[in-house]
């Protein structure tokens, strides 16, 4: 359930109904023109790892194409870490209402999202939809029906735990070693060698042109990039683009450089292969990280958040603040930048109602609609985000209005800094290039369809879009620092995004009210359904690779 909060006054809405949609809905089903939906996952980017956000140390021309064209997500949050923000966006569920708020899912691990959740391909396909799986899953591979296929997806090409290597497709985790590289249930040895973000975009494109326009398409890709490989090589990129990066310093920003390039090389293909199959007009494309960015070594890892605080798996604005966007011909033109409060969750109602789906059929679940908001450039029934209540490692925190309390931390407070590049000009970064944008696949194909970038405006766009520590009322005298292992910190997270003042000592009304809060959101939550992981996954059992393990006896014979 969602708990819609204010300051003073403290609302419960519960949402129980049916669990699947009419039989006159699908019977209508088609004759209604419904959007294709495409929707793109970057994995583990950084709020400053995009142009569109201030940075030009990294140029992403394909990204800032949809974004300057579309509607930026500026007040949009995510999960702190990878399987969390997935559960959300498929079950429009707070993971805490399905068990997975803690960590992720690993490969040997016996559990995957409950396969008592209707999830977004399922209701999509209800209505119509072609569902198309391509990348990372991250739900569950346990056993068959945790896996694509058996959950509203037609067709997957890409893996199932949460990384591999971007050549040679293996993942190292808990101690095993296996290959990760998936068509539908079969093992892709084919693909070895081939690097992973031209093999998904490649994918995607023979998707999007073999298709037949008159069916709705829902086509999810899941990216590697740019989240860490496996220890030997955290950070695989294109030598060739790896030394266009000379006016960045440090290799390991460079070589995650090259990887975003790759990354928003995709974008582009698969925006320009919309417009060449005449479906770009008639699509609705979603732009989201799944979490903030490993910043500064996290996990060999090189992404940027500045000037917000924190990183990956933290509750910190750098850990769950999100970097995404919407793009759609059905958008105001002149409206760019969305102060909606949003959450992952209410991804599931949104597409639904942009499908021209009944909400009101939905289970009880967290997330809002936010589409007519969206549509309309007006405020959201949302008010406050929840953004996690973690038992086992005593963290949590949540944003109501203008407040975020933060209470508990993780890694001991190692990770509770600012942390760059800020990627700002320092006179040798290259400046913004504007014509960039407008030249980059994704530039001229939205042009085509209709909704060409105002070059004009770009700058104004992206000043809109930054993030500014202060709104001038604040000052660093004004507050105490924060130590959330000691105690609860507040922040007027509107005035001070960057959480440097905390203001718990001053307004303990406010403090005591979202404390009461999160305990009564802690009252809702059920248990982490973490296990520890099966000692039939190893991958040394199973020809090398990571698969399916329910039921499985080891042999000699499975040793190879």
């Amino acid at each position: 359930m969602q708990m819609n909060l204010t300051f003073k006054v403290l609302s419960v809405l519960i949402v129980g109904l049916p669990a699947s949609f009419s039989d006159s809905q699908n019977e209508e089903s088609v004759n209604i023109k419904r959007p294709h939906i495409i929707f793109i996952v970057a994995d583990d980017l950084g709020w400053n790892d995009v142009g569109f956000h201030g940075s030009d140390q990294i140029p992403t021309p394909n990204i800032d194409a949809l974004a300057y064209s579309g509607l930026i997500l500026n007040n949009y949050y995510v999960s702190p870490i990878c399987t969390p923000s997935r559960s959300a966006l498929m079950t429009g569920k707070h993971p805490i209402h399905t068990g997975m708020q803690h960590g992720v899912l690993y490969g040997a691990e016996p559990r995957g999202l409950p396969l008592n959740e209707k999830i977004l391909p399922e209701y999509l396909q209800e209505l119509g939809y072609s569902n198309h799986i391509v990348g990372k899953w991250h739900l569950g591979s346990f056993k068959k029906e945790y896996t694509p296929l058996y959950r509203g997806f037609e067709s997957h090409t890409g893996y199932w735990t949460g990384h591999h290597d971007y050549y040679d497709h293996s993942a190292v985790e808990t101690g095993f070693w296996g290959f990760d590289m998936r068509r539908g249930m079969d093992v892709a040895w084919d693909l070895h060698g081939k690097y992973s973000t031209d093999i998904f975009t490649d994918e995607s494109v023979r998707i999007i042109r073999g298709h037949n326009s008159s069916r709705p398409l829902f086509l999810y890709i899941g990216h590697v990039a740019v989240h860490s490989a496996n220890p030997y090589s955290p950070l695989p990129a294109p030598d060739e683009l790896v030394a266009k990066f000379t006016t960045i310093e440090n290799f390991n920003r460079r070589k995650f450089a090259a990887i975003l390039t790759k990354l928003d090389e995709s974008v582009g293909k698969v925006v320009a292969a919309l417009q060449s199959s005449k479906m770009l007009k008639d699509s609705l494309i979603v732009f989201t990280t799944d979490n903030g960015g490993p910043a500064a070594g996290f996990n060999s890892n090189a992404a940027s958040n500045w000037p917000l605080r924190g990183v990956k798996n933290t509750l910190w604005e750098g850990g769950v603040r999100g970097a995404g966007l919407i793009w759609s011909t059905l958008l105001h033109p002149t409206n760019h930048v969305s102060k909606q409060l949003m959450h992952i969750s209410d991804w599931l109602p949104t597409l639904i109602s942009a499908a021209q789906g009944d909400c009101s059929v939905l289970e009880n679940i967290d997330g809002f609609d936010m589409w007519e908001s969206l549509l309309s450039n007006t405020h959201s029934n949302r008010t406050e985000v929840f953004h996690n209540i973690d038992s086992i490692t005593g963290s949590a925190a949540l944003t109501v209005g203008e407040w975020k309390i933060v209470q508990g931390t993780h890694y001991n407070g190692q990770w509770d800094g600012w942390y760059g590049p800020s990627g700002r000009p320092d006179g040798h970064i290259p400046a913004y290039n504007v014509t960039m944008i407008a030249h980059s696949l994704a530039g001229k194909a939205v042009e085509a369809a209709g909704r060409p970038i105002n070059l004009d405006h770009v700058e104004a766009i992206r000043d809109e879009a930054g993030v500014k520590c202060f709104n001038g009322n604040l000052t660093n005298t004004d507050s105490k620092p924060c130590f959330p292992l000691e105690a609860p910190c507040l922040f007027n997270i509107r005035d001070d995004p960057c959480e440097m003042n905390n203001l718990a000592d001053r307004i303990p009304q406010i403090l005591s009210h979202m404390s009461k809060q999160l305990s009564k959101m802690n009252d809702t939550a059920v248990p982490p359904r973490n296990l520890p992981v099966d000692p039939r996954g190893n991958p040394d059992f199973w020809d090398h690779t990571f698969t399916i393990i329910k039921n499985r006896v080891i042999t000699v014979n499975n040793i190879s």
